[in-house]
């Protein structure tokens, strides 16, 4: 469902970018430093490459086991809750089954010191390995996941939660409580070869080291830092081109491929991709603008949805030339939320709240006449055209659950395409018109809401219908990809991803 609460984020959110910094800047080397722990016989090295934002890790090492380690270790210090995330992928066959690379949390330095890891190893074996007290035995609790692409660990109080994730899969979880580790900690990247005469590598890709919203936080009054990003499709890879104190929401690319236009405390920009900047776009007297922003398929007219304080807030449709100039209004009523733009340029589709319900209708530029299109129980929302015109894709609670659906342009036929325990959000159409990108929040979220900062998907299918597939995994949610945010060839997805400053 769509916040009234609107106008309270453009009131606040530059007062907390004062007194914020940049969630992590990925451009450069993240760790405070690299070492062996215990006695290594081959040094270990850390080998850090900007352009696509990967480490590889080298080194040897006996084992990481019993009451004493021998491993080298790149790390950060970091206090409070904090979220370790990767993509793994050992180098090389191996000369033992049981090298093993992962995230490790540590109190110190020293070979016996207390610590929790989240572990691969190089036969598969997926498991948490903890020591509770210096020099204690090592016990782990074992993964159902052989060899995963993802490894995630996470720390919430004494609470410390790994999953893993083959690609494509939703990600498998278990968990330990290990109260000597809740103070400032040594957190990073481990390789172990199992045998200290041999050196192993170990290459890790999307690296993120997130700080997730507060206990306490409030949605709308609070934000985390964003990172702008792009991913390839296939590959999975993902590069963090821009990073905001602040909240920056709903990426949406230009038909040309040069730029990305986001919303930010009420303001739309335009980020130019070659030189890695933003501007802002001229909305006229639009400043109260939210994430539902939508270009033409021809890009030369943006689509907003501003809210209008003589009315009450409200928020209402208008179009602009997408280069910046003095909207126009679209729709008479609010709120309305714009989603979608037909092919031909004639019609917008949207959702709307008319006598306590939210639908979706579309209206046509020149007539402005409102034409209601789906009246079932429950939010309707996220509505976007096909590039053919065919189909209009939404997402609708009707079931219980939001899920996928699409129906013809007028309304007719009607027919549900996800049916799994997710809430799936905002339809994205490749621009061949071959596949759908989606957001997934998990079940444990109100089917008709879509929050900040959560745990959360982006997944792909055929827009036919099908097995919906994983291809991202982030800490994000409202804003992260409510917009179409395809690339023109469809090779690639922007999105927003969150996190809080990492000092």
């Amino acid at each position: 469902m769509k916040s009234t609460k609107y106008i309270i984020t453009v009131l606040t959110a530059s007062l907390l970018a004062a007194n914020v910094s940049p969630a992590q800047d990925y451009s450069a080397n993240i760790f405070d430093g690299h070492d062996d722990v215990g006695l290594c016989n081959l040094r270990g090295d850390l080998h850090f490459m900007p352009a696509t934002q990967e480490y590889v890790i080298t080194g040897s090492g006996d084992n990481i086991w019993f009451g004493e380690d021998q491993f080298p270790f790149a790390w950060k210090k970091l206090t409070g809750d904090f979220i370790l995330r990767a993509d793994l992928r050992f180098i090389g066959e191996g000369s033992h089954e049981h090298r093993k690379a992962g995230w490790m949390i540590r109190s110190d330095l020293e070979t016996g010191s207390p610590h929790v890891s989240a572990t691969v190893h190089g036969d598969g074996l997926t498991s948490l390995q903890y020591r509770t007290a210096p020099g204690a035995e090592t016990s782990e609790r074992r993964s159902s996941v052989s060899a995963p692409d993802v490894i995630q660990l996470e720390r919430r109080g004494d609470l410390f939660i790994l999953s893993v994730a083959v690609r494509g899969n939703p990600l498998d979880t278990l968990a330990v409580t290990q109260s000597s580790l809740t103070g400032e900690v040594y957190a990073g990247l481990f390789i172990c070869s199992h045998d200290n005469n041999v050196s192993e590598s170990a290459r890790f890709s999307n690296l993120r080291i997130i700080r997730p919203a507060k206990e306490d936080f409030v949605p709308y009054r609070d934000y985390l830092g964003s990172n702008l990003e792009i991913m390839d499709v296939e590959t999975g890879h993902r590069r963090v081109i821009f990073q905001a104190p602040n909240s920056i929401q709903a990426p949406n690319w230009t038909p040309d491929g040069k730029y990305l236009i986001y919303n930010s405390e009420g303001r739309l920009y335009r980020f130019d991709l070659a030189t890695g900047k933003p501007e802002v776009i001229n909305s006229g007297f639009a400043t109260s603008n939210n994430n539902d922003h939508v270009l033409s398929f021809d890009g030369k007219m943006l689509g907003i949805s501003h809210h209008v304080a003589e009315e009450g807030g409200k928020s209402i449709i208008f179009i602009m030339p997408s280069g910046g100039g003095t909207p126009t209004r679209i729709t008479e009523k609010g709120p309305s939320y714009l989603h979608g733009w037909s092919p031909d340029g004639r019609f917008l589709t949207y959702t709307a709240e008319r006598e306590g319900n939210y639908d979706i209708y579309k209206i046509s530029v020149i007539k402005k006449k409102e034409i209601r299109l789906t009246d079932a129980p429950g939010l309707d929302d996220g509505s976007e055209y096909s590039p053919d015109g065919r189909y209009i894709y939404f997402n609708s609670a009707r079931t219980g659950t939001m899920q996928l659906w699409r129906m013809k342009p007028d309304g007719t036929g009607q027919e549900q395409l996800t049916f799994d325990k997710y809430n799936d959000w905002f339809p994205h159409i490749s621009p061949d018109g071959k596949n759908l990108v989606f957001l997934s929040f998990l079940p444990e979220v109100k089917a008709d809401d879509h929050p900040f900062y959560k745990h959360v998907y982006i997944r792909i299918m055929p827009a036919e219908g099908g097995t919906p597939e994983v291809i991202a995994y982030l800490y994000g949610g409202q804003g992260s990809i409510n917009v179409p945010s395809w690339s023109p060839d469809g090779k690639q997805i922007a999105f927003v991803s969150n996190s809080g400053p990492i000092k």
